[in-house]
């Protein structure tokens, strides 16, 4: 039977792409299994997105769309890239309860803001024949309820809020080949590598655009070096699985694919200049002449899977389900019968309750001070156990890593985590890549030190980075 509470899909949605102070808007709809292309536009906000008051763009926005004689009030949103924060974790095998607390703790010791500063949504991928890894992406919740004002302010319903970059290349899906997306925007490059079912990386480059005699062209040694670090930083299996190299954007992006494509046959990736979307690429059927941007993506893929992929927007409950959950006809009198039984039963088990707690709480009192002596001890115990270790793990491995950093203060650590099965995870800063891999390098030489992996890397220079080894001299098992 069908549910007619559940949430209908438009068949027809606004795509509104952000980026910077630009917006770009392209209406699509579906009839059957075959999206069509309405009405587009794009125009530029007066302020800083994330300063100026949501009303005043809200209503530079209404005029864009009021221009390009669009109407349509359910959008999909494609937020930058670069506001974007990324944690990259290894998935053991675990119930879904213990997975989803498992990634709860590393977002909270990964990410730089509490949970509750963050609209967090998780991309899997597999690895051929290695384990499961989970990709974290977040945005501030502060930067969602912005556009979420912005878009009321416009008089316009989300429907759906996600990366733009990740509606543009959606994640293959294993066994397929992966794929490295590149993203030339005004002002900056996004690099998106997606394989086996998730999103495996994404960075943004910047400052990659510059001018030459007034013409707009991306720097392609400087995007050559970050994807030769950024691929020498991948698991070899999903380094293997890589097999094209996507361009998209306008004209920066031509000559960029142009003086890219022989750095990347060096790397055994075919080039690819993206300047339509495929037929069937959005998971419906589009015209040739289509064009792959954000704003188009999101909304095509919304229509396609009732999802734009990554999703941003805080969950709400419709006024159907509201509805549906105060009223139900022709057992309003049943109900009611049964919460008169109800409470009667709710009255007795608390006379019950209120018996047997002034009994514990007459046992309490003949126990109370015994008790405060063990947590006393307990406490005691707990405060001073570490220092009783034999074996002064903590103390050799601070001493290996201060051996392997820099003595010129290069390469700093922010935290060191010790875990009781030998893993030592540390983050910190340093100056540039180089120093970071030569500490990287000294650390794999270092007697007791396996297993030296980078689970992050941001920034230039400075950067950020993430690694973690096992400690011991024993390998960890896969």
């Amino acid at each position: 039977m069908k549910d007619w509470f559940q949430k209908k899909r438009p068949l027809t949605v606004l795509g509104l792409a952000f980026d910077g102070a630009r917006i770009d808007a392209a209406v699509v709809r579906r009839t059957n299994d075959t999206a069509e292309l309405g009405p587009c536009g794009g125009g530029g906000f007066t302020g800083d997105l994330l300063k100026v008051d949501p009303a005043v763009l809200g209503a530079e926005l209404r005029v864009v769309l009021d221009a390009a004689e669009i109407r349509e009030r359910a959008c999909v949103v494609a937020l930058p890239a670069e506001w974007a924060l990324s944690l990259q974790s290894v998935l053991p095998e675990l119930s879904a309860e213990d997975t989803a607390s498992l990634l709860q703790l590393e977002a909270e010791a990964g990410f730089p803001y509490g949970l509750e500063a963050l609209r967090i949504a998780h991309s899997r991928f597999q690895t051929q024949g290695g384990p499961a890894f989970v990709t974290q992406l977040a945005i501030q919740r502060e930067h969602v309820e912005r556009i979420e004002a912005i878009l009321r302010a416009a008089r316009l319903t989300p429907v759906s809020i996600t990366l733009g970059v990740t509606a543009q290349q959606a994640p293959t899906k294993p066994p397929g080949g992966g794929v490295v997306a590149l993203f030339v925007g005004d002002k900056n490059v996004t690099l998106l590598i997606v394989s086996g079912g998730g999103v495996v990386a994404l960075r943004t480059l910047e400052p990659a655009v510059q001018g030459e005699a007034g013409e707009t062209w991306v720097a392609a040694d400087l995007i050559g070096r970050e994807l030769r670090v950024t691929l020498g930083q991948l698991n070899p299996a999903v380094r293997d699985s890589l097999t094209h190299v996507r361009i998209f954007g306008g004209h920066a992006a031509d000559r960029l694919a142009a003086e890219l494509a022989p750095r990347a046959a060096t790397f055994g990736l075919k080039l690819e200049r993206v300047l339509q979307f495929a037929p069937g690429e959005l998971g419906v059927k589009v015209a040739t002449a289509t064009p792959p941007t954000a704003a188009v993506a999101t909304a095509g893929r919304y229509l396609a899977t009732a999802t734009a992929g990554l999703e941003f927007l805080p969950p709400r409950v419709s006024p159907w389900q509201q509805f549906a959950g105060k009223h139900s006809a022709g057992k309003l009198m049943l109900a009611a019968k049964l919460a008169g039984g109800l409470a009667v039963l709710v009255l007795l088990a608390f006379l019950v309750q209120q018996v047997q707690l002034m009994g514990l709480r007459s046992q309490w009192s003949g126990m109370a001070t015994k008790v405060k002596e063990l947590e006393t001890l307990q406490q005691q115990i707990k405060r001073f156990r570490p220092w009783y270790d034999d074996s002064i793990r903590s103390l050799s491995i601070l001493r290996r890593l201060t051996e392997a950093f820099p003595e010129n203060g290069d390469v700093t650590a922010k935290t060191i985590e010790l875990r009781d099965s030998g893993t030592v995870i540390c983050t910190g800063t340093a100056s540039d890549n180089s120093a970071l891999l030569k500490a990287l390098d000294k650390l794999r030489a270092t007697a007791d030190i396996v297993d030296v992996q980078v689970d992050q890397v941001r920034g230039k220079s400075p950067l950020q980075f993430t690694f973690n080894f096992q400690w011991g001299g024993s390998p960890r098992q896969p």
